[in-house]
């Protein structure tokens, strides 16, 4: 496991007098793999917050969703899960090809937000388009496998706790089939779909302007 503090958190810690709570922390919750429970309590999660960072040193932060298990625990180092179909930008993929050859760093956050219960992740990943995992995540466009440094649990006393409704209509089902989203029916997008997708809001129910848009995010239908 690497050293978790650097010379900012310690100057920190002796400022607030944690250093000591800080090193208790370091031996008791922070594990270098993924034993059975934390893998039980990662498998069993719909999302998680991925972490990554560009070419130009900037993080990012995403929601990724999916089917229960998304998050796969190969062993108590490796971790795979999907990339599905997104905006098209490809931030946290291309983060994470930017630096494939020195080693990603990416962070997971997952939360069970009805316990509410949380853990965090550090790991080294890599991006694959033919990797055998594909099979196991239908619909997903690529798959990234990640080395596993470090895993800790954190205190859930800020987390507001919150009620699930449903999952996600847009999940791929077994086929890796899903609906088109709303945004991809916005007339004005239209010429800059991939050519797969040209002419599917067509077929969809049709084109939409912003303004309709607007008013499906607003009330939770897009």
């Amino acid at each position: 496991m690497h050293e978790i503090y650097g010379p900012a958190q310690r100057g920190l810690q002796d400022e607030f007098d944690t250093r000591r709570l800080a090193d208790a922390h370091q031996m008791t919750i922070i594990a270098d793999g993924i034993d059975d429970d934390r893998k039980e309590f990662i498998e069993s999660r719909d999302f998680f917050f991925l972490s990554s960072v560009g070419a130009d040193g900037w993080p990012t932060v995403s929601y990724k969703g999916g089917p229960t298990g998304v998050v796969q625990v190969e062993d108590e180092h490796t971790i795979v899960f999907p990339s599905y179909d997104g905006n098209g930008m490809y931030l946290s993929m291309g983060n994470i090809e930017t630096h494939d050859g020195a080693g990603a760093k990416i962070g997971l956050l997952f939360i069970d937000f009805e316990t509410p219960n949380r853990l965090r992740l550090h790991a080294t990943a890599t991006v694959h388009r033919d990797d055998a995992a594909m099979e196991r995540f239908p619909g997903a466009e690529l798959i990234v496998r990640a080395r596993v440094d470090n895993t800790f649990v954190n205190c859930a006393r800020y987390i507001h706790p919150h009620t699930r409704v449903r999952a996600s209509d847009y999940v791929p089902d077994a086929d890796g089939s899903q609906p088109i989203p709303a945004w991809k029916r916005i007339d004005l997008i239209q010429p800059f779909l991939p050519e797969s997708e040209q002419g599917r809001a067509a077929a969809d129910g049709g084109e939409i302007d912003v303004e309709e848009y607007a008013r499906r995010l607003a009330d939770g239908t897009s």
